[in-house]
């Protein structure tokens, strides 16, 4: 049963703005914790079996932390802000930049409510997030298995190839209706890969149910887990670890570990017989946990009871295998005679787990907003409003950001309207639909599963879409609900308010345009002068309204420099199935040559 945290948003945002080095607020503290938040709709997950509390998987799934000492906040409290410079810099578009005793304290841009200040230093960072695909989709055409929810999508890789070299289809590969991925195995040469296209998991926590529709004859057919794996864009199966059953052609069930290099494999640990006289169609549960250089498996009927122990363990720390994809592998040994044998996958559940290095951004770049564009003119009054954000911890526009990432709590508004909704905690990205897909429609009003009252149109909130966020809607719940910014149902003729589309964002979003790419196949200038909390526009190739000027189809919120000093930002994505600022199909990069690098079309600063 899913436990709902009450916290409301007076208590959380007191929490924000303590002055107290250390975390600013921790977005998950332990699998327990990670289970009650959960966006309505998702599945609970109950604590883990096993589970290390030094380990890193069990650590928060995202945070933002202060990363100064005390000391430091108070060298820019309101009482050690004397004189103030200004100064005109130089480019487009036009940015006045404030300095006190020569450093710099914020910077203001024409045009736009935005303000930069310079703040405690902060640190933005997402790990893996845990996901269940139960496989609650139908997909028509042969050769996949779809996407994953928050997972990421599926690669398969075996038997008859068609389709092209870039993008090949293994036909034995389908979800002919919902509850199973499916792979069927025709022959005994080529076993039936699929994984998932996250190569950068080290530590993970990982069980799969899986079934034979026969009990082979002749010899065994094998279902097996597998983790570790690497190749080429994951379709090349000569390095992986693999937990692994063997179905006898007496209905024994056999177990073991081995590892695999160059498709050369070697046996690690056996176990069995695990049961016997086991018929067709009886699902068996793997279960995998893998710690550093340590790795456990158990399998148990899934209709029983989860074994206490693990049935086996060993330790290997080749760096071959350090990080890799998770995924499953059916195959028939040479000699069974009654194939074609069909394997389906009903459930694959990553409970924890841990990417290599992940995402990390650090900078003392505070976002915040004027009540009115700034013209220009550094006025006293202007001033007044800038001083009273010096050293302030109160939350910003990137504060808000983080607080909808994997793991964020939930947190119900106790004065600010409508009362007693959800305002802050994980976000989904949407309900799916019967293959799976996940359409735009989101907006902060569904999130928050409360009618909306907008200048030209009062909107309704739509059924399943409660603690969801598309991304536009993501945008404008920080942007407009929470911070303040005018909404539209539409478009607003005045541009003074956010329109609900990310196309319409191109040209009608409120502020200053800081840059336009002219070429879409080249990366972002590296004297693009973008700054944190700037919206970020892409065609990241989803169908375009036609009648949009610009093919923009994806909007996010520009975050800063990552630890490998590249622009990194955060946005509500269908893969990830919500609000990301991490790498999964798709690195959340502006530089280099990935689908969001390439596809950034528009900059704009509120």
């Amino acid at each position: 049963m899913r436990r709902v945290i009450n916290t409301s948003r007076r208590t959380l945002l007191a929490a924000l703005g303590a002055t107290a080095a250390g975390p600013l607020i921790g977005l998950s503290t332990s699998p327990a914790a990670a289970a009650t938040t959960s966006p309505a709709g998702a599945p609970a997950e109950a604590p883990r079996a096993g589970a290390s509390a030094s380990s890193g998987m069990t650590g928060p799934r995202s945070s933002m932390t202060l990363t100064g000492a005390p000391h430091d906040i108070a060298a820019l409290t309101r009482a050690s802000v004397g004189a103030l410079t200004a100064t005109v810099l130089p480019g487009t578009p036009a940015r006045t930049e404030i300095r006190c005793a020569g450093q710099p304290l914020a910077v203001l841009t024409t045009g736009a409510r935005t303000v930069l200040m310079t703040g405690p230093e902060r640190t933005f960072t997402e790990n893996k997030r845990t996901f269940e695909d139960r496989f609650e989709r139908t997909l028509a055409t042969a050769g996949s298995w779809g996407n994953s929810p928050a997972g990421g999508s599926w690669s398969v890789f075996g038997g008859v190839r068609t389709g092209t070299p870039e993008e090949p289809v293994y036909a034995e590969f389908t979800i002919p209706e919902r509850g199973a991925g499916r792979a069927v195995l025709s022959d005994t040469l080529t076993g039936r890969f699929a994984t998932l296209r996250d190569d950068e998991i080290t530590d993970v926590d990982v069980r799969c149910n899986g079934r034979f529709d026969k009990v082979p004859a002749g010899n065994a057919c094998s279902f097996a887990l597998v983790f570790a794996y690497s190749g080429k864009d994951g379709t090349d199966p000569s390095t992986h670890y693999r937990a692994r059953l063997s179905f006898t052609t007496q209905g024994g069930v056999d177990l073991r570990a081995e590892k695999v290099l160059g498709g050369d494999a070697t046996v690690l640990k056996t176990a069995g017989p695990l049961a016997t006289g086991v018929p067709a169609n009886t699902d068996w549960t793997i279960r995998v946990r893998r710690e550093g250089a340590r790795v456990q498996i158990k399998a148990w009927r899934t209709a029983a009871v989860e074994p206490a122990g693990w049935t086996m363990e060993f330790t290997d720390a080749d760096p071959a295998y350090a990080k890799g994809r998770v995924g499953v592998r059916g195959f028939a040994s040479t000699g069974c005679t009654n194939l074609p044998v069909t394997m389906s996958v009903s459930h694959f559940n990553v409970m924890e787990a841990s990417w290599e290095k992940p995402p990390s951004v650090t900078h003392s770049h505070w976002v915040r907003l004027l009540d009115a564009p700034y013209d220009g003119t550094w006025t006293p009054a202007v001033e007044a409003v800038v001083r009273g954000w010096a050293g302030s911890l109160a939350p910003d526009a990137l504060s808000y950001a983080a607080m909808f990432l994997p793991g964020a709590p939930q947190v119900t508004s106790g004065q600010k309207q409508p009362v007693g909704a959800q305002v802050l905690g994980q976000a989904g990205y949407g309900k799916a639909d019967g293959q799976g897909l996940r359409p735009v429609g989101a907006d902060f009003h569904d999130y928050m599963d409360r009618s909306w009252s907008f200048p030209d149109k009062v909107a309704q909130p739509e059924e399943g879409q409660v603690g969801s966020l598309d991304c536009s809607g993501y945008v404008r719940m920080v942007y407009g609900y929470h911070m303040g910014v005018p909404l539209y149902s539409g478009v607003d003729p005045a541009k003074l308010a956010l329109p609900r589309k990310s196309g319409a964002m191109v040209d009608h979003a409120p502020g200053a345009r800081v840059a336009t790419k002219a070429d879409d196949h080249r990366a972002l200038a590296a004297d693009t002068p973008i700054q944190p909390g700037d919206l970020v526009l892409f065609d990241a190739n989803d169908p375009v309204d036609a009648n949009e000027p610009y093919p923009v189809d994806h909007v996010g919120i520009y975050l800063g420099l990552d630890t490998d000093g590249l622009r990194r930002f955060v946005s509500s994505r269908k893969s990830s199935n919500g609000p990301t600022m991490a790498d999964l199909s798709g690195a959340s990069l502006l530089d280099g040559t990935g689908t969001y690098a390439l596809g950034l079309r528009t900059m704009r600063r509120i």
